[in-house]
């Protein structure tokens, strides 16, 4: 095999994969530099199957079980579903909510993030591949977390120096604290959130990350923040620390620095989960949109997990 790259927004596309057979590690390790380089890989006629999806993931390192079990495929852990389809009438879906965002309904809409900063380990990335397109919606977004800290102001940098953001798990995207869109509206949850709901508090105690780190390959440094799940800054008080969290948020929402990937059938996607945020504009509910995953696992070793004494977070010792 011989691989190519063609620049995107952000990350680039790869090609000259073929995954439908076993690759050679000498084509694993270049496809490690580029996926460390470049933090988003796109993939596309390399491979249809959940075996060529296996191949690429494991390029990246181990595979994990992702946390939320109610998505595992059966008979493959490593395997999540995130697929929608329009359930009956009356019916809730069971994988994915439905929301209102901008005046329209859309299944599985999801805020920019960054994959399980609610735990104390940061899942190294992930890789989705594309099954079944819907006729309109389904692009996911991606921002590159060490663009967005080289372009950030001075005087934000010097204000974050140093500082770590708590996080909590919350499914529902209309209660985070910070990244909401405007007008935002669940109009239904789903089987798989309602489960998530009951074993909320037990399962998903807060953890802290810090602000800023250096990537340890390259010494570039990230701005470590995910919107979404971000509930406070550790050591600030709640008026100071959410006022800065605000301005860093609406900083990197609000830059230029974005690629909104227009899926197509076959497609596969990996990115590194360590520097990049992603989100899923959603499908309109009324369309099918299949789709499965695989969490590449890891520990880039700066997440401590938290527990909660009345309203104060303590560090666990």
């Amino acid at each position: 095999m011989s691989l190519g790259t063609k620049p995107l927004p952000v990350g680039v596309e790869v090609t000259g994969l073929d995954a439908t057979q076993p690759i050679p590690d000498g084509v694993r390790s270049q496809l490690l530099d580029i996926f460390i380089r470049h933090g988003v890989l796109l993939f596309r006629n390399a491979g249809e199957s959940a075996e060529a999806h296996m191949r690429v993931a494991k390029c990246f390192g181990e595979l994990e079980c992702h946390s939320i079990k109610e998505s595992w495929v059966e008979g493959n852990p490593h395997l999540i579903d995130i697929s929608y389809v329009p359930p009956p009438p009356g019916k809730p879906s069971v994988t994915q909510p439905i929301y209102e965002v901008d005046g329209r309904r859309m299944a599985g809409w999801l805020p920019w993030h960054t994959d399980q900063c609610f735990m104390p380990k940061l899942s190294r990335g992930g890789v989705l591949r594309m099954i079944q397109v819907p006729p309109e919606g389904g692009a996911t977004g991606f921002r590159d977390k060490i663009a967005l800290y080289a372009s950030l102001p001075d005087r934000l940098k010097r204000r974050i120096k140093n500082r770590s953001v708590i996080y909590r798990f919350q499914p529902q995207a209309t209660l985070h604290k910070f990244g909401r869109p405007d007008g935002l509206k669940l109009i239904s949850t789903s089987s798989a959130m309602e489960s998530i709901l009951d074993r909320l508090e037990r399962d998903f105690p807060p953890s802290v990350h810090p602000l800023v780190y250096a990537q340890a390959e390259t010494g570039r440094k990230v701005l470590n923040i995910s919107p979404a799940y971000a509930v406070g800054i550790e050591g600030m008080d709640s008026a100071a620390g959410d006022a800065l969290l605000e301005e860093v948020i609406e900083y990197c929402l609000t830059s230029d620095a974005v690629y909104h990937h227009p899926w197509q059938n076959g497609d596969m996607v990996a990115w590194d989960n360590w520097r990049i945020l992603h989100n899923a504009e959603g499908t309109p509910e009324h369309h099918t949109r299949l789709v499965q995953r695989i969490s590449i696992a890891g520990d880039y070793g700066l997440g401590r997990q938290l527990v909660e004494s009345g309203r104060e977070f303590q560090q666990v010792l």
